[in-house]
């Protein structure tokens, strides 16, 4: 499998169903708990970093192995639990080292990331089956 174009299909879904998330769905929700912390715009360059090396390490960890054991399955709980530890990661030192970080924003952010992450390695891996 050409792994530049299951790269490239990864970052096309993982980005649409994030960007309804973060366009749509939760704007309101950040703005009402994080509002005081965040930037009146988007640093452009750290998010195209950050959704690069993501997307490297979900082909990489999950995706590309869901497909050598055409798995399904395997993609949809490896992306899971991928997304549950990513996102765990940067809530959970945010609760542990920040003032008044809200675990409500650490709760909605791990289960997004969970969800998130299955959904995208799911949907990848049924995509790179039948198309790549």
């Amino acid at each position: 499998m050409d792994s530049i174009k299951l790269y490239f299909l990864t970052f096309f879904v993982f980005f649409l169903v994030d960007i309804v998330w973060l366009g749509v769905v939760s704007k309101n929700i950040y703005s009402k708990y994080l509002g005081h912390l965040m930037a009146p715009n988007v640093n452009w360059v750290a998010a195209i970093i950050f959704y690069l090396l993501f997307i490297g390490g979900l082909v990489f960890f999950v995706v590309h192995p869901a497909l050598l054991k055409e798995s399904l399955q395997y993609a949809i709980l490896a992306g899971g639990f991928f997304g549950l530890i990513a996102y765990a990661t940067y809530d959970l030192t945010n609760l542990a080292t920040l003032k008044d970080w809200p675990i409500t924003i650490t709760l909605i952010d791990l289960a997004w990331g969970t969800f998130l992450n299955a959904a995208t390695a799911g949907i990848t891996y049924v995509a790179a089956q039948r198309f790549l």
